[in-house]
């Protein structure tokens, strides 16, 4: 089932909605804390099954905005993701470790990624902020056929201050040169990990069936998408920022990858 993303996959974890969901570690964290985004449902009891991949914080500026920096921002139309979604609450992290009030200095949209890429080919937005695997399609079919010349934006410096203030769920993460086309220089960005979670309730055999039957078929699942090809048993235990359910960690500790 398509979703609005971490947020709500998480609400529906809670809700008994869903058994297995994806989400970004800095929302994780706060599910689990119950804080940001989650402050109304209190803390939520997920548990990590796996880390599958790292995304990129795309914070993409059209050309002709004059955007060189977060900082430029500064009373330019900006999305910053759909509301409520894991896009958003980094995307306000992000323009506050720059100075700048998530509310008061930009012009605010909420926009899907798509929406975003749309907006900006019209000119009607001047920058957008996107968490996403790499590539994201919408990104390169802005980048590829649209009459607007964009440019991406670094953010690695970021990285200290919100890491401070939000703890160890972000990560100077570089967009590499070639990933987009027309960009074949290295970007200074941030990443943030993405894993598959599930209910601290579920059965211990179950969680660690699903784990099994992940890896025994894990040719079949980095097929279905570029950034699945990171996953490894090696990277799956490494960078969440919540407990691994205890079947997971079985399972992990029979593949003799679970770090003691």
């Amino acid at each position: 089932q398509e979703t609005g993303g971490s947020v709500d996959n998480m609400k529906l974890i809670n809700s008994d909605e869903a058994d297995l969901g994806l989400s970004t570690v800095d929302s994780a964290y706060d599910a689990i804390k119950g804080q940001g985004a989650y402050a109304d449902t209190g803390p939520i009891p997920a548990c990590t099954l796996a880390v599958l991949y790292n995304s990129f914080v795309h914070v993409v500026a059209s050309e002709a905005s004059g955007i060189n920096s977060v900082e430029d921002m500064k009373g330019k139309t900006v999305s910053v993701g759909s509301a409520g979604s894991s896009t958003e609450g980094a995307a306000d992290r992000i323009l506050e470790a720059a100075g700048l009030d998530p509310k008061a200095d930009i012009s605010r949209q909420n926009l899907s990624v798509n929406d975003s890429a749309a907006a900006m080919k019209d000119g009607k937005i001047d920058a957008f902020f996107w968490i996403g695997g790499l590539p994201t399609s919408a990104v390169t079919d802005l980048v590829t056929t649209g009459n607007v010349k964009v440019k991406f934006i670094p953010t690695a410096q970021y990285v200290a201050p919100m890491t401070e203030k939000y703890g160890p769920v972000y990560t100077e993460f570089a967009l590499p040169a070639g990933t987009y086309p027309g960009f074949d220089q290295d970007i200074p960005g941030i990443g943030i990990g993405n894993i598959l979670f599930n209910s601290a309730s579920m059965n211990e055999q179950l969680a660690y069936d699903i784990v099994k039957t992940m890896f025994d078929n894990l040719d079949d699942v980095q097929q279905s998408h570029p950034a699945a090809r990171e996953l490894s048993l090696e990277t799956a235990v490494q960078g969440s920022s919540i407990p691994f359910h205890p079947g997971a960690i079985r399972f992990y500790q029979e593949q003799g990858v679970w770090p003691q």
